[in-house]
């Protein structure tokens, strides 16, 4: 994701940072850095996650965080980077870093990525806009999803029953915004725990909200175990229900 780091966010972060997290047998996530997002005036700050997912010894970097040098060595610990995967227009800034780390893995970039950096990604990389036709597809479902603004692509770890989620869902914990506005912007914008969702303004950039629900319940049918976010509090159990309950504004 773009944006400014910014240290005095730090209550709305998820430590210890940068630092594996095991999810699930072969999943962990890193959370990363805060950093604030949004139009000039209403700056939100974003905590940050990806995720992690091993096939074999090779690993799927999904949505990368800060690499630090500590995490490099994690990382190594546990297998060999293959695939590092943008999976939305706003989810690169860190992609470089990591590319240039592991120069031997392939960059996947969801549809709108080169558009949104720049010359920030100037580098060969793969296009992630089909649901199969990778090499995870063996143990890895992948589903883009296609809004006016972005595509965002989701993956499900099936051994695991992990979906992977980026902005589809968002999940503030009111305890971590560090002012009324922030409480106040989350909750009227429908992405405040324990009720996190698609946030209000997304909604609108998804018009054809047919394939959006025709989406949802892809998801929901792989009957997923636990829901791993990029913000805020992610969940851990009862996948499936906190699909129907994020999304119940469109499964009515």
């Amino acid at each position: 994701m773009t944006g400014r780091i910014m240290e005095s966010d730090s209550l709305a972060a998820y430590p210890p940072l940068d630092t594996l997290k095991r999810v699930a047998d072969n999943v962990w996530v890193v959370d990363g850095p805060v950093i604030r997002f949004g139009p000039p005036l209403l700056k939100m700050p974003f905590p940050t996650r990806m995720t992690v997912i091993r096939i074999g010894s090779e690993l799927l970097i999904h949505s990368p965080t800060a690499l630090t040098a500590g995490l490099k060595a994690e990382i190594e610990g546990i297998g060999r980077p293959r695939w590092i995967v943008g999976p939305n227009r706003i989810h690169y800034w860190w992609i470089p870093d990591w590319h240039a780390a592991f120069p031997e893995a392939e960059v996947y970039l969801a549809p709108r990525i080169r558009e949104q950096a720049g010359h920030r990604i100037d580098f060969d990389c793969r296009p992630l806009d089909h649901d199969r036709g990778y090499a995870w597809d063996g143990e890895i479902a992948t589903l883009p999803i296609e809004g006016s603004y972005m595509t965002e692509v989701v993956f499900f770890h099936r051994a695991s029953r992990t979906l992977v989620l980026t902005d589809l869902i968002e999940n503030f914990e009111p305890r971590k915004l560090n002012s009324f506005l922030m409480r106040w912007l989350t909750r009227f914008g429908g992405a405040q725990d324990p009720d996190g969702a698609m946030p209000r303004d997304m909604r609108i950039s998804y018009p054809d909200k047919a394939g959006l629900k025709a989406a949802v319940e892809t998801m929901i049918g792989w009957n997923p175990e636990r829901i791993v976010l990029a913000h805020g509090r992610w969940y851990d159990r009862d996948g499936g229900g906190e699909l129907r309950r994020a999304f119940r504004w469109l499964l009515r």
